[in-house]
């Protein structure tokens, strides 16, 4: 059973589903600390587990990601 298959990932699993799907790194002490500070996914709880939705990921992923662009110059715009 693959992340997208599932209703929910821990916090362990995001870290391959979010590289396998997105093509984005993400280290699971990040997902800890935007945990606590903010900015991250949105989670859920099941009594102390934090579990993430596919959805939640997926929604996570492009808000992170900037518009195409064509040159380095066009990044600054974007």
């Amino acid at each position: 059973m693959t992340g997208d298959d599932r209703p929910r990932l821990r916090r362990s699993e995001v870290p391959e589903y979010m590289l396998r799907k997105h093509g984005i790194p993400v280290a699971q002490s990040t997902l800890n600390k935007l945990a606590s500070i903010g900015g991250g996914p949105e989670m859920q709880y099941a009594g102390r587990i934090p579990l993430y939705t596919p959805e939640a990921l997926d929604a996570w992923a492009e808000s992170r990601l900037s518009k195409p662009v064509t040159s380095t110059a066009g990044r600054a715009a974007a």
